[in-house]
């Protein structure tokens, strides 16, 4: 019998590789600003046509490379980085594996021009789908020229799979501003089909988040400044008042490499415990510098998801961080145990000086359950009781009664209760039918949207004075994707320079707050991108009710939860919020029994 196990082709192995690296163009861009990060370049430029369908170009003033290394750096596992297993542990570059040009090359159509500054003259290289097809001298200036052309043009279904050229260059636009917030020093600039987007000058940190988010967040930075034995952490965070409802300006740097971390993110928001806004995410810009050898940077391809040798310690000193942060800038109480100007609390030298308690009369004759002897105010009171909690008991609850359910929606006496303003709870014949209120409302506004949408009306509330927000440039994009739908559901909007968009009218009855709801309604649409079976317009219906629902924790009076019910059961699929997420589950007394035994 003949052996079966066979080596791969390299081709066919970079190809596979590619496919843990190069992901999408944003990869790309990632990879290449490293490695001009790693060079020692003081001006990077990138270019990118057709959100990097076309081409994307990074131009650095680094080191460049030899003849001998340029052809050296698109071999697999070729790196200047690492020599030995110990160097893994005391990384202080971007890269170090060596897979991100062999990946890039196994994919696209490269063309690379470099030269060292001693060297008279540089190097042309190109390589398509791996296959090296010409390397030659050539004249360029000192650094590296990487063009990334007709990405993903031997695998046609992994190019298929790409999504909008506004999503793809929304992603260009995360990586790129997780690279150039953490190197203030370097010049960078981004050009996107021959139009500026960012030209950000070297600066320090604050200069830097500027020119990337806005004059408008200046105001908006408090200083981080911690240092112990452990972990050094500096950087900024967002004033809780001013928090948005949108994700896209939380980053973390350790070593100033851009990483995830979700169990730092809630030491961040335990620390804004009970300040913020609701549905509020803080900014902040946090940078921590450890021993590289006390965090594994090697555990993903992407080199995002970072391993910390003693996480709960650092996450103490983290929310202790930002709570010392807050407090020092007035924006939480703190008290000053080591300050001079201490309370003088007086303390009583003896108990013999106490006065005796005041006496308290007592009426041992008085029946509380005795109709003329209630005060007023209490009968009022209790009569209101019985009038809101007894009216219409004889009404029969029906005409909206679905399929398997129709038992349970024969609600006989109306009696609803809200429970911690989230839930609301309705006695069935079997047993209690718990509805999330939030979610009900997203379902009721999700069909009404799209109803609109679908037969083009709208009514439209004209704002008394314009409202204007900054939204970071990924946010534009969405912005301009979904425009044509929004104006159809009510919104009058202008974009203006500087990423400003001036809110002249709103859909009318929702919200009082024009730019909050657009805030919330992008975040709203991010989160619907994932789900491939929606199409434009129910994403953006689904967005808006999103944004526009009622939020936890609102006390609604007993007409708006026979509202809400009603309208619920007159909905199409009132069992499943937009998302999909259950909006309504049934507590049985048989399952109310067996927690009672």
């Amino acid at each position: 019998m003949p052996d079966i196990i066979k080596l791969l082709p390299d081709s066919v192995a970079n190809q596979i590789a590619a496919g843990e690296v190069i992901q999408r163009p944003a990869s790309v861009v990632k990879e290449l600003m490293e490695n001009s990060v790693d060079s020692g370049a003081r001006n990077i430029d990138v270019i990118i046509k057709d959100s990097g369908r076309t081409l994307i170009q990074v131009i650095d003033n680094g080191t460049g490379m030899s003849e001998t290394d340029a052809r050296l750096a698109f071999e697999r596992h070729a790196t200047s980085k690492i020599t030995t297993a110990h160097d893994l542990f005391a990384i202080t570059t971007k890269g170090f594996r060596g897979e991100a040009l062999a990946s890039i090359a196994a994919v696209a159509m490269v063309e690379l021009r470099t030269r060292k500054e001693e060297d008279e003259s540089g190097t042309l290289l190109v390589i398509n789908g791996s296959k090296v097809e010409a390397q030659e001298p050539c004249s360029c200036a000192a650094g590296s020229n990487f063009s990334v052309k007709n990405l993903f043009f031997n695998i046609p279904a992994r190019r298929k799979f790409l999504k909008s050229d506004n999503a793809e260059m929304r992603h260009i636009i995360n990586e790129f501003q997780k690279i150039v917030i953490a190197h203030p020093g370097i010049r960078f600039s981004l050009i996107h089909n021959d139009s500026d987007i960012y030209n950000l000058p070297q600066g320090n940190s604050r200069q830097r988040i500027i020119g990337v988010f806005g004059r408008q967040i200046n105001n908006d930075l408090i200083t981080l400044d911690t240092t112990t034995t452990l972990i050094t952490i500096s950087g900024f965070i967002g004033k809780p008042e001013n928090a948005r409802r949108t994700y896209g300006e939380q980053f973390f740097f350790v070593n100033n490499r851009f990483m995830k971390h979700p169990y730092f993110h809630k030491a961040v928001i335990e620390a804004y415990q009970n300040i913020l806004p609701p549905e509020a995410i803080p900014s902040y810009f946090i940078f921590m510098d450890v021993d590289p050898a006390s965090i594994d940077i090697n555990i993903h391809p992407t080199k995002t998801e970072i391993k910390f040798e003693d996480e709960r310690a650092i996450w103490q000193i983290l929310m202790a961080s930002v709570k010392e942060a807050l407090g020092r800038f007035n924006i939480v109480p703190s008290l000053d145990f080591k300050g001079e100007g201490l309370v003088d609390i007086p303390v009583r030298s003896s108990f013999r000086d106490i006065p005796e308690p005041p006496p308290i009369e007592i009426n041992p004759r008085y029946d509380p359950f005795a109709g003329n002897d209630r005060p007023s105010d209490q009968n009022r009171l209790i009569e209101r009781f019985e009038r809101e909690n007894t009216a219409g008991w004889q009404k029969l609850y029906g005409g909206h009664e679905r399929e398997d359910q129709e038992s349970e929606r024969m609600v006989t006496d109306r009696k609803l209760f809200q429970i911690k303003n989230k839930y609301i709870i309705c006695p069935v014949k079997s047993g209690l039918m718990i509805i999330d209120q939030k979610r009900a409302h997203e379902r009721i506004l999700f069909e009404q949207f799209l109803g609109n949408l679908e037969s083009n009306r709208s009514l439209s509330q004209a704002q008394l004075f314009p409202v204007d927000i900054t939204l970071d440039p990924s946010d534009i994009l969405i912005l301009r994707e979904i425009e044509d739908d929004l104006r159809l559901l009510g919104f009058a909007f202008e974009l203006q320079e500087g990423n400003i968009v001036s809110v002249t009218g709103k859909p009318s009855g929702v919200g009082d707050d024009p730019g909050m709801m657009i805030e919330i309604l992008l975040e709203e649409y991010k989160s619907t991108q994932s789900d491939p079976s929606a199409g434009a317009r129910e994403k953006v219906a689904s967005a808006m009710a999103g944004a526009s629902a009622i939020p936890y924790g609102k006390p609604l009076m007993k007409n708006e939860m026979e509202d809400l019910f009603d309208a619920l059961f007159m909905c199409k699929s009132p069992n499943y919020s937009p998302k999909g997420k259950p909006v309504i589950n049934i507590l049985t007394l048989d399952e109310i029994d067996r927690r009672l035994k």
